[in-house]
């Protein structure tokens, strides 16, 4: 079909006209790119996009995300003239609580928002993510009779996402793999927000992008409806095996005289010219104005794309009828794994002499768990053989293998993180990565979006503490453990022995309404092997158990996490035998039982309460109480063999005896 430009710019000024009048009445949110990108919009949502309003989650969708997530009524605005359910009054109800319209794009909330894009530059990284998962699909699923999966992922960012260092982990990784069904449209209006962006930028971005193994294309007006269509559809067929940068220059803020063009236009400084520029626009004095004509295009074009929907889905049918298999391991992306059942039938249990860092217990578990659960993949950031999660039975994901499990992300803990996300939100794969635990502080910004967008993502973070050894205070992260049990719905598991590993994976494996860290050690631990092995598998998914049950009147309780559990132990044997010892792998997991299950592993009654873990205090206080005490490390580590470390740092059964005595 040819390319409507007529009623299009219709679209375009009526688009204007809905930011326009959605950020006045909020009295805040971001205008320019809403108006200096609408035609990227109409050609996109009125022409070249596939995709079906009516099954915003059609797995064979083109994915669209907006990067530059500020600009949400870009989004809001040609969601509701594309027929999403997405009502006028909602669109007028922008940024008002509880809103299907909140100020940022947020996945879960809104029909057709495909990421919590969130900070600059997650929405690139999550692009790469969607685009290595729709590789990933073909490579699986589809057969030479039948293309179920042929999408591409269209990401929109501005000044603000290039210049952010996850975005070109993301875009480096993306061209280094030959993400051909990845189109990255830049919006580039020489304006950031606080000044024009050439005092912040100076390269040359086709340039720059060229050399990462991108192809490129500038368009040097960004409006003309016609350039951006020839573009998105070269871009679309191209077979170069070269993810596609399309550079359009637009002008910021179009559409407000006073404004557009400037460092003004970014926000909402040009709302309080709303009235002369719905006039300029031909708008008549109705606010949250769309036109008969513009409303029957949409639908038709709907009806368009309903049609191609029907046709996909003809093909996906008789796929499914002649390869049952491929079928079923497609459908098994929406099983809800049962940690129960991976405890007691997949993962064999360890030797009771067994001493074994948890991160090597980690690469035991990982084998059958990963050969029970086919969708599960798993990366680091260039550590597998110190992470140990590589999947033995599998190869890497690369040009010439699209099928292989293993993801070798480079040095890149951001960009890594940002991409499991974007795995995530296709919701085919369930997505794992590992790195040294110290370098969460690069991926944080991405787990906590991980968190708050409820996205399944298993980080397997090891060297958790002080035990990683001569490296160092530099790689010893002891603050690093607390810092992330505070990021709601993020689920910290740190396992004391193997057996407690295997729970903390199953927890995590069953897990799908946010993600899960496990933080695995270094140096080697030994089983607690005076408690069963399936009551410490269990206890991990209740948070919290009792390791040791005293066989007098209950007078202290020793309470710890991951390796320093057997230093509370140590001391429990020592102290006597009212004394009980309770590890706590998951704070997250003990915190939702209830009352009852906290007050029987934790009763009131016992005050006398000593805490070990190997970082900072602070958190234990909420167990210990305030007539408790926290031997922990409340200060930087330091450069030593491991066990010396822990030592010298005060982290000893002798220093839980002490606090017990004294309290």
């Amino acid at each position: 079909m040819k390319l409507q430009t007529e009623i299009l710019a219709q679209a375009c000024s009526q688009a204007r006209g809905l930011a326009i009048d959605a950020v006045h009445k909020s009295s805040s949110g971001h205008l320019g790119l809403p108006l200096g990108a609408a035609e990227i919009g109409a050609v996109l949502y009125g022409h070249a996009l596939v995709h079906n309003p009516d099954e915003p989650r059609w797995l064979n969708r083109d994915r669209f995300v907006l990067s530059a997530g500020h600009g949400s009524m870009f989004l809001y605005s040609w969601l509701h003239l594309s027929g999403y359910n997405l009502s006028i009054e909602e669109v007028a109800n922008f940024r008002v609580l509880h809103s299907k319209t909140p100020g940022h794009p947020e996945f879960h909330e809104t029909p057709g928002v495909e990421c919590t894009t969130g900070p600059l530059g997650q929405g690139i990284g999550n692009s790469v993510g969607l685009a290595m998962s729709g590789k990933m699909a073909e490579a699986r699923f589809n057969t030479p009779e039948h293309t179920i999966f042929d999408q591409h992922v269209i990401c929109l960012a501005g000044d603000g996402c290039m210049q952010e260092g996850v975005a070109m982990e993301a875009v480096e990784f993306a061209g280094h793999q030959g993400l051909d069904n990845l189109i990255l449209i830049y919006d580039s209006n020489d304006v950031t927000l606080d000044a024009m962006a050439d005092k912040t930028q100076s390269e040359n971005t086709a340039l720059r992008f060229k050399a990462m193994n991108w192809d490129v294309q500038t368009l040097a007006d960004g409006h003309d409806m016609a350039a951006i269509l020839k573009a998105i559809n070269k871009a679309k067929k191209t077979k170069s095996g070269k993810p596609q940068l399309i550079i359009a220059k637009t002008i910021i803020g179009k559409g407000i005289p006073e404004v557009q063009g400037t460092s003004k236009g970014h926000g909402e400084g040009g709302a309080k010219f709303a009235d002369a520029a719905r006039k300029a626009l031909g708008l008549p004095a109705e606010h949250f104005y769309v036109s008969p004509e513009v409303r029957e295009y949409f639908a038709g074009h709907k009806k368009r794309l309903k049609r191609v929907y029907s046709k996909w889905r003809k093909t996906y049918e008789a796929w499914r009828a002649a390869n049952p298999d491929k079928a079923a391991l497609l459908d098994s992306r929406n099983d809800r794994i049962s940690a129960a059942h991976l405890i007691e039938h997949v993962i064999p249990h360890f030797p009771a002499d067994a001493k074994l860092a948890t991160r090597a217990a980690g690469k035991d578990v990982l084998q059958p768990v990963a050969a029970a659960i086919p969708l599960l993949i798993s990366g680091s950031a260039d550590l597998h053989g110190s992470t140990l999660n590589y999947i033995a039975a599998d190869k890497d994901f690369d040009k010439t293998n699209r099928a292989g499990r293993n993801l070798r992300y480079g040095i890149r803990e951001h960009g890594m993180a940002a991409i499991s996300n974007g795995v995530a939100y296709d919701g085919i794969f369930r997505p794992s990565c590992a790195t040294f635990l110290v370098f969460a502080d690069y991926s944080r910004p991405a787990m906590r979006i991980a968190a708050l967008a409820k996205l399944p993502v298993i980080y397997i973070y090891t060297h958790d503490s002080v035990g990683v050894g001569e490296d160092g205070p530099t790689h010893q992260p002891v603050e690093t453990v607390t810092g992330l049990r505070v990021i709601p719905n993020l689920d910290v598991i740190r396992p004391a022995d193997p057996e407690e590993t295997a729970g903390a994976f199953a927890a995590a494996l069953e897990r799908h309404d946010g993600p899960t860290l496990l933080a695995l050690t270094r140096q080697a631990v030994p089983l607690l092997s005076d408690v069963p092995a399936s009551v410490r598998r269990a206890g991990v998914l209740k948070g919290a158990y009792v390791v040791i049950q005293e066989t007098a009147p209950l007078t202290h309780i020793l309470l710890s996490a991951g390796s320093e559990v057997q230093w509370a132990v140590a001391a429990a044997k020592q102290l006597g035998a009212g004394v009980r010892v309770v590890s706590v792998p998951s704070f997250l997991r003990f915190d939702a039982q209830s009352k009852e299950y906290r007050d029987s592993i934790l009763p009131p009654s016992c005050r006398k309460r000593v805490a070990i873990e190997a970082g900072v205090t602070g958190l234990w206080s909420k167990y210990v109480g305030l007539d408790g005490k926290i031997v922990g490390i409340d200060r930087f580590g330091l450069s030593a063999p491991g066990n010396i470390a822990m030592k010298e740092l005060g982290i000893t059964a002798e220093a839980v005896i002490t606090a017990a005595k004294s309290l």
